[in-house]
């Protein structure tokens, strides 16, 4: 094989040659002083006969041959006396041949395998030519180019544990000779070659391929620096992903393999909650936790005995159990920490805590199998380490907590992003006068124009109400069933005594529930009931089945028949779902017209605030057409989502109707964030008149009438003012062109409210579009399992 064959492309041409070392024997002959002068006279003797050790070799099955000369050449070189201790070998630079091991690199290449080809770690094509370039200049030029960076051998060991062999090289027997196909560099193409390391193609062009020879060998030496390397891979492992989540796993535990030399070793972290005294799995995707094994979290208490919990929580030592077997007679009150261990596989174990800045985030767990690979002489090896994983693990808590935050502020908090501006304002003013105890100022938004709407259904408690009475009634009933059939087998007064209350219960349920009725039904029949029943539910396999059916009828979780109640539970909640989805993303588009604050509600049903206004956004130049804008946006977002629960109507299981309302205020107001309230609420006496018309104004009737304001299947839009009646009007012939609301117009006056009269309203039936593709032909389980993931 040639040495060509065993590297990339290069401007070398490499020659394997003794030449120098020759050299110097002759000179050592030459002198005829003493035993040297003989021994070099009998080496030249020998290699006199194969000119190629000093012309130069390039079939690498001549080194084989001339295996015993070249060791006998270079024996000053290699030591006899180190050869088991030194790493050496011949070789030409940065190309991946080596030759005339020591023993002790032997051995290390024999336990890798015979499969192990030996490559320096991540040095590809473009740094092979350019530093076999630098070699040429700074040897046969001259000049001075650092081009030396820690280069590696990555070599397993016979257990199979990856080593890291830092490699350096003594070049003092190797000359460059140029060829005819050599180019000229002048100071200029120095100085360009500086500033171009990147560019590979000029450095082919300066250095054409194989327009040198290299003649002569280099001397590799390898320092074992397993646990330096392998620390610095573990430092940019956690640097390349902010996430500690993100880190590879498999990568995390070969490192920490080849610092402890262990090749079974295992790697697990749990989270310490200490204000709850949890051992908690941390949210690390497919990091595991040997102390919960396949549990989320545990009580501290119930894992380790006092004195140990003290130790590890209070003292913040290291738990360190080199022989699980000897620790257990030891310490005989550990025997559930040691079942715990040997369910595992784990024969020794080290937990080191994880504290930053006096906090506590939880234990890093090195784990074997091997009784005494991990003990308290290796376990120093942590300190090395435990800064990196530390500050990683302060890094991803401190983000994981920043998102929550948002999360918090997004999903449940008032403050919306249009007015986050004068919220960081605040802050940042009160952070650079932290040393000024002054209060936080209230934020106040003045000169607003609010709008409010609501989708309701209509007559919630109602249905409520009914479903509760139709899972009463029929639980009554299947109890009264198995009673009468008990009676029947075991006639006991108990018995009849239960079944008279049932009766009892039965016929109240068929007049107006009461407001405890569900409460007290449903206290009797889990306190009192179910524990005679479970009586009963002995030998006799008749009772026993019936006793077994009636069970299985209730809901796993209350106890009770809750099947209506739940049909009314998912339709309300998937009514609210989809009707703030669609509120939502309609708001996004909103915004884009003028930033303006935005909440919503969800109750039985959905509800909606807007502010706008120059103060909510003053970077902006506010007009009222903006406001005009917004309100015609409103009613074409009510008549989407009335369109939107038409079409979802008929997949739901229980049967609800919805009701649509628009309040208009044309008056500015102010807002004041309530500090103890964390919200927004109207500012001052004068606009609370607004607050006190959209809490009652949905439960009004029509003046002089019994009939409620709202209808299912019409938006009705409440107004004091003509020229609000107008400009609704207009919006509203604008959307019958759009096919969005129908051509029946009501117009009448709101009976008079407390404390406040004179309100009109418009009542517009909404045109319901597309019925053919309603969503009602997907299933309801689908469409709530979409509405859920969203």
């Amino acid at each position: 094989m040639k040495i060509e064959d065993e590297h990339y492309s290069s401007p070398l041409i490499a020659k394997v040659s003794f030449h120098k070392v020759l050299e110097t024997l002759e000179e050592i002959a030459e002198s005829d002083v003493d035993y040297r002068s003989d021994y070099a006279k009998a080496l030249l003797r020998h290699t006199a006969p194969f000119p190629e050790l000093r012309d130069g070799i390039t079939d690498l099955s001549l080194l084989d041959k001339h295996e015993k000369l070249i060791k006998n050449l270079l024996a000053d070189l290699f030591p006899t006396a180190l050869t088991n201790n030194e790493i050496k070998a011949a070789t030409i630079p940065f190309f991946n041949i080596t030759f005339n091991h020591s023993e002790r690199f032997k051995k290390i290449l024999t336990d890798a395998g015979q499969d192990f080809n030996i490559s320096i770690r991540n040095f590809d094509e473009h740094q092979f030519y350019v530093f076999c370039g630098c070699l040429i200049l700074n040897s046969y030029y001259g000049y001075h180019f650092d081009f030396s960076q820690p280069l590696f051998y990555d070599i397993p060991d016979a257990d199979g544990v990856m080593k890291h062999y830092r490699i350096m090289y003594n070049g003092d027997f190797m000359e460059f000779i140029p060829t005819d196909k050599v180019v000229d560099i002048t100071d200029e193409d120095v100085k360009l070659l500086m500033d171009n390391f990147d560019d590979l193609e000029l450095w082919k062009e300066k250095f054409p391929e194989e327009s040198w020879i290299s003649k002569g060998f280099a001397i590799v030496s390898l320092f074992d620096a397993t646990t330096e390397s392998a620390i610095s891979s573990l430092k940019s492992n956690l640097l390349v992903s902010d996430d500690f989540a993100e880190v590879n796993v498999s990568n995390f535990e070969a490192i920490f393999r080849s610092i402890y030399k262990i090749p079974d070793l295992r790697i697990g972290f749990t989270e310490v909650s200490t204000d709850d005294n949890l051992f908690k799995l941390a949210p690390f995707e497919g990091i595991k936790s040997h102390l919960l094994a396949d549990k989320k979290e545990i009580n501290c208490n119930t894992m380790f005995c006092s004195n140990t919990l003290d130790s590890l929580l209070e003292q913040r030592k290291y738990l360190i159990i080199s022989d699980v077997d000897t620790y257990e007679l030891k310490n005989p009150e550990e025997c559930d920490l040691v079942q715990h261990l040997r369910q595992q596989n784990i024969k020794s174990i080290i937990l080191a805590p994880i504290i930053k800045n006096d906090k506590l985030y939880g234990f890093i767990e090195l784990v074997s199998s091997r009784a005494k690979e991990l003990n308290s002489i290796n376990a120093n090896k942590l300190t090395y380490i435990l800064p990196f994983l530390t500050d990683t693990l302060e890094r991803y808590y401190s983000e994981l907590q920043n998102e929550v935050d948002a999360i918090i502020q997004k999903e449940y908090t008032a403050i919306h992003h249009s007015v986050y501006w004068k919220f960081r304002e605040e802050a940042l003013t009160h952070v650079n006068k932290r040393n000024n105890r002054e209060n936080f100022k209230e934020i106040v938004f003045k000169e607003v124009y609010p709008l409010y709407g609501q989708i309701d259904v209509k007559g919630s408690s109602t249905a409520r109400n009914e479903s509760t009475e139709k899972d009463l009634g029929t639980q009554i009933q299947k109890l009264l069933t198995l009673f009468r059939f008990i009676f029947k087998q075991d006639k006991l007064p108990l018995i009849e005594q239960h079944i008279y209350e049932l009766e009892g219960i039965s016929e109240e349920l068929t007049k107006e529930l009461k407001a405890d009725t569900e409460a007290t039904v449903q206290n009797y029949i889990i306190n009192e009931v179910h524990p005679v029943i479970q009586h009963f539910d002995t030998a006799n396999s008749v009772i026993h089945d019936k006793i077994a059916e009636y069970f299985s009828s209730l809901d796993n979780k209350v106890k009770m028949v809750y099947e209506n109640r739940k049909d009314f539970d998912d339709t309300l909640s998937i009514i609210n779902k989809q009707m703030a989805i669609i509120l939502d993303e309609k708001q996004t588009e909103a915004q884009k017209f003028f930033p303006h604050y935005y909440e919503r509600f969800k109750t039985d049903g959905v509800e909606h605030n807007l502010y706008i206004g120059a103060s909510i956004s003053p970077k902006h130049t506010y007009s009222p057409i903006y406001l005009n804008n917004l309100r015609l946006w409103q009613l074409q977002a009510m008549c989407e989502m009335e369109n939107a629960y038409y079409k979802l109507k008929p997949s739901l299981p229980y049967e609800l109707d919805v009701t649509s309302l628009i309040l208009v205020f044309s008056s500015p107001i102010s807002i004041r964030f309530r500090m103890d309230e964390k919200r927004f609420d109207v500012d001052g006496t004068y606009n609370a008149r607004y607050e006190v018309v959209k809490k009652r104004i949905d439960k009004s009737n029509i003046k002089g009438t019994k009939e409620r304001i709202t209808q299912k299947g019409k938006i009705t839009i409440v107004y004091t003012q003509k020229k609000e009646e107008v400009e609704y009007r207009r919006y509203i012939q604008f959307l019958q062109h759009q096919n969005m609301l129908g051509n029946l117009i009501e117009s009448f006056d709101v009976e008079d409210l407390q404390g406040v009269t004179g309100l009109k309203a418009l009542r517009v039936e909404v045109a319901y579009n597309n019925a053919d593709n309603a969503i009602g032909s997907y299933s309801y389980e689908d469409l709530l399992k979409e509405l859920s993931s969203k």
